[in-house]
């Protein structure tokens, strides 16, 4: 029986009680291996807090260009996944950091075309870390993998030298273009 083909990803569907949110305001307009815009078909991911407990939660779509095993999402397509939104729940809570260590549980396999929920949050601080953990299920809410990451405070010189070379980067993409 042929899987059904999976082009685009569906309209992201919020539930009731989540706020839409961008955990990552100071690197908007960045480029990004996971978040982005809902066109491609690689991911889509959408952001909110939820009211009841202060979570970050969210969408996650994985289109075919995440296939690994036929017909499902590569191992390391879910777990990038985890990795961004673990970090994003200490940003959005005011804690700039990377994450430094991620260990992720895969609990089911991940059919392409599934608009998983995301459901993560602080789980405690010590310190310059910041440690979280989250989920994420189907929408019958069978967890599908689960994370946990000690993610790393920085200092705000890292993303002075990171803006910086950012610009740099751009304004010799800039040059480039306009020469050729």
């Amino acid at each position: 029986m042929a899987e059904p083909a999976v082009t685009s990803a569906p309209p992201v569907v919020a539930e009731a009680g989540w706020t839409p949110c961008s955990p990552f305001p100071e690197l908007e307009g960045r480029r990004s291996f996971i978040s982005g815009g809902a066109s491609g078909s690689r991911f889509r991911i959408a952001y909110f807090k939820r009211e009841s407990d202060g979570h970050l939660v969210g969408r996650a779509w994985f289109g075919p260009e995440t296939e690994g095993p036929p017909g499902h999402a590569h191992g390391g397509a879910v777990a990038a996944v985890l990795d961004e939104a673990l970090g994003a729940t200490a940003w959005v809570n005011g804690h700039k950091v990377v994450v430094a260590r991620l260990a992720t549980d895969f609990r089911h396999m991940v059919p392409l075309g599934t608009d998983a929920i995301i459901d993560t949050w602080i789980h405690r601080v010590e310190g310059r870390k910041i440690f979280t953990h989250g989920r994420l299920t189907d929408d019958s809410g069978r967890v599908l993998a689960e994370g946990h990451a000690i993610c790393v405070l920085l200092a705000d010189e890292h993303f002075e030298r990171f803006r910086k070379e950012r610009e740099r980067r751009q304004a010799a993409r800039h040059h480039h273009h306009s020469t050729t």
